[in-house]
């Protein structure tokens, strides 16, 4: 058994932010726009497809997390619950059968019973958790087993909110650290890595790390 918060296999200060300001006053502003192009887009909805979490699959209830005014789905599951900061951006959520605010930086535990959900998605956000490795616990808890949790990100992000050790390590670095999340947090069998979108193809990259919930 490893004797280490799983926090302190990462250096000091990796977790922190430029602006430690509450994330409520930062999120307030409404911001109705995307955050990555469409090819990247297309590519977000191409794997959740091939995943089975869209409404074309087995999944059921989903949850995305971190959520905002669009989730990226072809077709959207039969339940969809958004989960994030903003509560305008949230309602006009065309997908999402329902929404939540809140915050998980203050409070990485989901206010949802145990094993509630099919499955459930972060999409260009995880860079922003200042615990990810209790948020992803924590998700382990409500999706049911067999079901998976999928992050995605770019290379774009709000850099005085995403976390300092994002800033300072590479595309492909941000991958296996995203994936040593998963490990640290338990529950889940071996995650997957992939870049989504074509190597050398220009345009926002696209990259996912997935698990299965034991």
């Amino acid at each position: 058994m490893d004797p280490l918060d799983p926090y302190d296999h990462f250096p000091a200060g990796f977790f922190s932010r430029s602006d430690e300001s509450p994330d409520p006053a930062f999120y307030v502003y409404d911001r109705f726009v995307t955050h990555i192009d469409a090819s990247a887009i297309q590519a977000v909805r191409a794997l959740y497809r091939e995943l089975g979490i869209d409404g074309e699959g087995p999944a059921k209830r989903v949850l995305d997390f971190m959520s905002s005014w669009i989730s990226h789905f072809t077709t959207p599951p039969k339940e969809l619950v958004a989960l994030g900061m903003n509560q305008r951006e949230l309602a006009a959520n065309e997908q999402a059968d329902e929404f939540t605010v809140h915050d998980l930086n203050v409070d990485p535990v989901f206010p949802f019973p145990d094993k509630s959900f099919d499955a459930a998605t972060c999409c260009v956000s995880i860079d922003y958790l200042v615990r990810p490795i209790d948020v992803l616990r924590d998700a382990a808890r409500i999706v049911r087993p067999g079901g998976v949790v999928v992050c995605t990100f770019s290379n774009r992000c709000f850099p005085t909110k995403v976390i300092r050790g994002w800033l300072m390590i590479s595309e492909e670095q941000r991958c296996a650290v995203v994936g040593q999340y998963f490990e640290y947090a338990g529950g889940y069998h071996q995650p997957l890595i992939q870049l989504r979108t074509p190597q050398g193809a220009g345009g926002d990259p696209l990259y996912a790390v997935w698990a299965v919930v034991r």
